[in-house]
């Protein structure tokens, strides 16, 4: 999904001055971080560390699991490439709607992919459907912001043990829901995480992701991982930030609590809906007009950037999404979309 994702400013001449686009808070302080990386710009002129064993072992410490079953990635879509050039050809199932990589990923590495739309419940023993290899789950969800609940999981994934889950973790710091953690996942022999330090800290650009799992399931995906996919400033990023632990959102209550009242307010404009969400970005649907129209006016009008929902499978035309910003951003947002309204 090369196009039609969030954070796409250079698509407009006006500039974009408000970006609720990418579910990324965009106010986080990275001055220290800015100054840390001027300093150590001398890294670029050395090849990077092969397999960025040294922040794996910085991570594996703070999860205080063993080194071999964290793998560092160039952002969490390096891994679910990694994952389904891994285990290719393979029938995989995608619980929808949710992020266009992993059914692209595995399109393109062979895999016959299908949608699944509903889980099995306990009534059905948890049980998935014959002849399910992979499943792929987002937890929490990209793009409706629910979560599923973590006994559920865990009872899924013993039920199953014919098939590997893929939990997509990225937005884990972003809830206060409990959820699996690092140590959690290398209890089973068919469970991968797969988690993002560029959402943590505010950084995408970096391209900064990591895998966790029991070792042998590691081990599978480093022997096809192509060496020095995480560049040396971003191994330098990781390593300051985690050291750091540079706060880069706002305390999580407050923040969730201000993406609530942005739901509210957008719903007060009587042409929206939004749907309930436990985390900081929202899935939203027009009753009028469609999104990527509105998407348009509002950069071209007010120099802020939604992020048009259309190309996710299960959506439609009438489909944005939205992380929530600062307070008065926020309200500002509300403010255009009922001058849009007007229009």
């Amino acid at each position: 999904m090369i196009e039609g994702h969030g954070d796409d400013s250079y698509r407009y001449d006006h500039p974009i001055v408000m970006n609720f686009s990418s579910n990324i808070y965009s106010h986080a302080d990275l001055s220290g971080l800015h100054t840390y990386l001027h300093e150590r710009m001398g890294v670029i002129s050395s090849y990077p560390e092969p397999s960025a064993a040294s922040l794996e072992t910085r991570l594996a410490k703070s999860h205080q699991i063993p080194q071999e079953t964290v793998l560092v990635t160039n952002g969490a879509t390096e891994a679910i490439y990694l994952i389904a050039q891994s285990y290719a050809c393979k029938n995989v199932q995608v619980l929808q709607p949710t992020f266009r990589e992993y059914a692209d990923a595995c399109t393109i590495n062979g895999c016959k992919v299908s949608a699944l739309y509903q889980l099995p419940t306990e009534r059905e023993h948890f049980r998935m459907d014959e002849g399910v290899e992979i499943l792929w789950l987002c937890n929490p969800n990209n793009p409706t912001g629910n979560t599923l609940n973590k006994n559920y999981l865990q009872n899924l994934v013993k039920a199953n043990p014919q098939v590997l889950f893929v939990i997509d973790q990225s937005y884990e710091s972003f809830v206060q829901q409990p959820l699996f953690t690092a140590n959690e996942a290398l209890q089973f022999d068919n469970l991968i995480l797969l988690h993002s330090l560029t959402k943590r800290y505010c950084v995408p650009g970096l391209r900064l992701g990591y895998v966790t799992a029991s070792a042998h399931l590691v081990h599978h995906l480093r022997t096809h991982k192509m060496p020095w996919s995480v560049n040396a400033l971003a191994i330098e990023a990781g390593h300051y930030l985690l050291v750091n632990d540079v706060e880069g959102l706002p305390p999580i209550d407050a923040y969730l609590r201000e993406a609530q009242r942005l739901r509210t307010n957008l719903m007060a404009t009587g042409v929206v809906d939004v749907w309930e969400t436990t985390t900081h970005f929202m899935l939203a649907q027009l009753r009028m007009g469609k999104a990527g129209a509105l998407k348009d006016w509002l950069a071209n009008e007010h120099g802020i950037l939604i992020r048009d929902a259309s190309n996710f499978d299960g959506l439609d035309a009438r489909f944005f999404r939205i992380a929530a910003q600062r307070p008065d951003e926020n309200d500002q947002l509300v403010a255009a979309i009922n001058d849009w309204i007007q229009q």
